[in-house]
């Protein structure tokens, strides 16, 4: 700090309003004033009471020899050469906890050459920010670097060490490079530079596969996410590293899963319907060729038997083909009224007279695509009717808004499900009730075409109205990853 004024009154003035602690010492380190902000950070309440003080008695052992060095060279050199000096102490005042404080010696501007100016300036809230962003850094559940303008590692959080297998130590001062394949190196460079030039926070490799070198050896797929930091001394910047083998082996499971569903099924349906045709045929001529003989009535039950089971066997070929087609995600999206819809889907339904449908609608419109939605709702209410056990009863269907999800409920009053059968139903070919026409297909079907939009269909017996309560989660608002496929 520079205060061009030349008389020790106006030097009082200037020194008595700054923001920072200062206090006036000759050779000897003998303070002659000192300001209410220095006061202050010493837990003085009078600036008076300090002076004729040393200055020394306010710093550790360590640092006041420093000072009492700097203070030799200091007035030994020319009023005009006289460098400031300053460095970084922990001081302890008369009742305040130890606090860190950046004092810094200067010279005292005038005809005081004799003096000098040592100013105090708290660190306290630099250094809480530092140690908050330490425990931050150090607590990431992700991995964490924080480099410099030469790409060397400064500091490392345990996650980062753990998913690279070093040990910290083994990081702190080696190149970025080091946790690259060679492959990438050189154009990481170039990457590296550029964002140094223009530094904003983004991800890292954007639309394309990036990998870490592992100190095995071994390369593990990371997402990077670079950020600035401010910092006084040079430029440094943080790297957040997240390992997502987990993830990506998921979704490689989850494609060759599907993708085998899809071969299986479209293979069944070939290999299937070949013996099935043909065996339809078989009974066809049979049945022909006994056009003119009176068959007793148990055989003729017989052959309708055959063909109602060839025509079931056939649509389960075809339910299985829906089933494996209902993994994928319709794109094609409207506005979609809840109360039209369920009218819809109980049009489709085929409800009898006999039951008593309620309908309750909370909610507004969706934007959502038409075709999976009114299926799966055609599907439960038709549940509803064909497990319900009786000729008559009653249905409730209901919607309301539920964070970002629309929340559609089918309720009946019917015999339910049998206790530990709630997650069993919606496993292919289960059948929920043995008695009633059906493969097994259309909960597992319902499922997994909610699901594959996004949503999530649950069940529970006994539910409201004594029954079985079915609840459709359907998303109003679309994830990002559901948005960027």
């Amino acid at each position: 700090m520079t205060i061009a004024l030349q008389d020790q009154a106006d030097v009082h003035i200037a020194l008595g309003h700054a923001p920072i602690g200062a206090m006036i010492i000759d050779q000897a380190g003998v303070i002659s004033w000192a300001n209410p902000a220095l006061a202050a950070i010493l837990g003085e309440s009078d600036p008076a009471a300090l002076r004729l003080t040393l200055a020394f008695a306010w710093l550790p052992e360590d640092d006041a020899e420093i000072l009492r060095q700097m203070l030799e060279v200091f007035f030994a050199a020319p009023l005009e050469a006289r460098p400031p000096w300053s460095r970084a102490v922990a001081i302890q005042g008369l009742e305040s906890n130890p606090q860190t404080v950046e004092v810094t010696l200067a010279p005292c501007p005038g005809d005081f050459g004799a003096r000098a100016i040592l100013y105090f300036q708290s660190l306290t809230r630099q250094v809480i920010a530092e140690k908050r962003f330490s425990q931050i850094f150090e607590n990431l559940p992700l991995g964490a670097l924080v480099v410099d303008t030469r790409q060397r590692i400064v500091q490392v959080n345990s996650a980062l060490s753990a998913e690279f297998g070093y040990p910290r130590e083994e990081l702190v001062g080696q190149p970025l490079e080091t946790l690259l394949p060679a492959r990438y190196r050189e154009l990481h460079r170039e990457h590296v530079e550029g964002y140094v030039a223009a530094p904003a926070s983004r991800m890292m490799g954007s639309g394309r596969d990036l990998t870490g070198l592992h100190r095995s050896g071994q390369e593990i797929p990371v997402e990077i996410a670079l950020t600035k930091l401010e910092n006084g001394a040079q430029p440094m910047f943080m790297a957040i590293v997240s390992d997502i083998s987990s993830r990506k082996r998921a979704e490689t499971a989850l494609q060759q899963t599907n993708s085998q569903l899809e071969e299986f099924t479209y293979v069944a349906s070939h290999d299937l319907r070949s013996p099935l045709r043909g065996i339809a045929d078989l009974v066809t001529w049979i049945r022909e060729d006994l056009s003119g003989v009176a068959l007793p009535e148990d055989v003729q039950h017989n052959f309708d038997r055959i063909s109602l089971r060839i025509a079931r066997a056939e649509q389960m070929i075809d339910d299985l083909l829906d089933y494996a087609r209902a993994g994928v995600r319709d794109r094609h999206m409207e506005t979609i009224s809840p109360a039209e819809l369920v009218d819809e889907a109980l049009g489709l339904a085929l409800v009898p007279d006999s039951f008593m449908v309620e309908i309750d609608m909370n909610g507004s419109d969706i934007t959502a695509p038409r075709a999976p939605l009114a299926t799966s709702l055609r599907n439960l209410i038709g549940n509803a009717v064909k497990h319900h056990g009786g000729r008559s009863g009653r249905i409730r269907i209901a919607m309301r808004e539920e964070g970002r999800f629309s929340v559609f409920t089918i309720d009946d009053d019917g015999k339910g499900i049998t206790p530990g059968n709630e997650e069993r139903i919606f496993k292919l070919f289960h059948r929920a009730s043995p008695g009633t026409s059906g493969d097994g297909v259309g909960l597992a079907f319902t499922r997994r075409m909610i699901n594959a939009h996004g949503g999530m269909v649950t069940v529970c017996s006994p539910g409201a109205l004594g029954g079985a309560t079915f609840e459709i989660h359907w998303p109003r608002i679309l994830l990002k990853e559901y948005e960027d496929e």
